[in-house]
């Protein structure tokens, strides 16, 4: 009788230990999901007292998936902006050089910062934060080539800054305008370049600094500009684009001759082609040329990327006075961004269908939808520095169709480090 009872004291011993060290575990796991979710700190944040995030509160389930999404069908492309408390992974102040002084908005006198504190979140999936330390060590003794027009040279200077908070890059190469640029950083053996090539095709520009032109563009819509071509072999990952320089007077040629313009005085008794035609042909021939490259790199072609003026344009007045996102029913693409886009999604699905297999490894980039809603990202009026210092109703030239650094244009490095590595 004592040899049972003493069984069962020990059984119930037994019993009590188990439960013990199941609550230790228990409360363990408790602790540390708590730490994860509201104590996780990025080590690339850069604090400055310039920008601090706005006073708002954020809902805990906006960027949470439904229960009834297939993650594996995500389009990246496809959501909207929401709050985020953490804002940028640089500053205006931390990236020094890199950045071209007329996206450089908080230096130059931006009153709000709120502009800063939005992420792009997709309807089908959630979207990581851009690892800078990842990607460079994905990319390690490998080659980007970001080849276009200003709004490129808006894009590399964005992921430039991002990357500039793991490591700094260094100038190796400038072209003697200082409009195409080469950086190395030399601990990873990545380099970047900024290819100027705005028409991608060969042209004959006749405009200043201030991009006042004092003549027509020549423009050879069937012989590519060897300024990117001859580097493309050589490259690893390219982001191709081009798009709103077709919307300037110019006149084409084809086949070593004359076949027509755009914007050209009638008095010129030359055929108004469009600037459709021109593009849809330059397009036609960059896109074959691709195609026929062989090229073992990833190549993404990125759609043209809408503006926001207001009230005029560029050289008229235009405006652009929002300080944060729209809702897609607020606002609509203009007739000129929706020609220049269905142009570029037509010849892209052409020749990815001729392609068939082979066009594994190129991409389209379409941002186009993504950051129509951001009218509130643009440097408008601190294009320059500090414009209303001297006088408060200064008339100012406005900047809508750039980007602020920091601002809405990072989240394109978020979305293309996703694609790399997820596809």
């Amino acid at each position: 009788m004592k040899l049972k009872w003493e069984s069962i004291s020990t059984l119930h011993q037994n019993v009590f230990l188990v439960k013990v060290l199941a609550a230790v575990f228990i409360t363990g796991l408790a602790f540390r999901f708590y730490a994860v979710r509201f104590g996780q700190v990025s080590v690339n944040e850069i604090s400055d007292p310039q920008i601090s995030p706005p006073s708002v509160i954020i809902s805990e389930n906006e960027d949470l998936l439904p229960i009834d999404i297939e993650v594996e069908k995500c389009d990246l492309f496809t959501g909207k902006w929401i709050r985020d408390p953490l804002g940028p992974i640089y500053t205006n102040g931390s990236c020094g050089v890199v950045v071209d002084s007329h996206q450089n908005c908080i230096t130059n006198g931006r009153p709000d910062s709120g502009f800063l504190y939005w992420k792009w979140k997709p309807n089908d999936c959630s979207l990581p934060r851009f690892d800078a330390l990842r990607f460079l060590q994905l990319m390690r003794n490998k080659s980007w080539a970001f080849i276009g027009d200003s709004i490129s040279r808006n894009h590399v200077e964005s992921l430039l800054c991002m990357l500039s908070t793991v490591e700094k890059p260094v100038e190796v190469y400038h072209d003697e305008e200082y409009r195409s640029k080469r950086w190395l950083f030399p601990l990873h053996n990545l380099t970047i370049s900024n290819i100027w090539s705005p028409f991608l095709v060969k042209a004959a520009i006749f405009e200043d600094s201030s991009g006042v032109s004092s003549a027509a563009v020549q423009l050879h819509l069937d012989i590519l500009d060897n300024t990117w071509t001859d580097l493309f072999p050589s490259i690893d990952f390219a982001i191709i684009s081009s798009g709103e320089w077709f919307l300037k007077t110019a006149v084409y040629h084809e086949n070593a001759t004359l076949v027509g313009c755009h914007g050209c005085p009638q008095s010129s008794n030359i055929t108004d082609l469009g600037f459709d035609y021109a593009y849809n042909t330059s397009l036609r021939h960059v896109m074959d040329f691709i195609a026929r490259s062989n090229t073992k790199g990833m190549i993404f072609f990125r759609t043209s990327i809408p503006d926001h003026f207001e009230n005029g344009e560029w050289h008229n007045g235009g405006t652009c006075k929002k300080t944060e996102p729209v809702n897609e029913d607020e606002v609509e693409m203009k007739v000129l961004n929706k020609i220049l886009r269905d142009v570029e999604i037509s010849q892209f699905e052409r020749v990815v269908t001729e392609m068939g297999q082979e066009a594994g490894h190129f991409k389209l980039l379409d941002f186009a939808g993504m950051l129509l809603t951001r009218p509130d990202g643009h440097p408008g009026p601190y294009r320059e520095f500090r414009p209303f210092d001297k006088d408060k109703n200064a008339k100012v030239q406005n900047d809508c169709l750039h980007w602020c650094l920091p601002g809405p244009i990072d989240y394109l490095n978020d979305v293309i480090l996703e694609i790399i590595v997820n596809g």
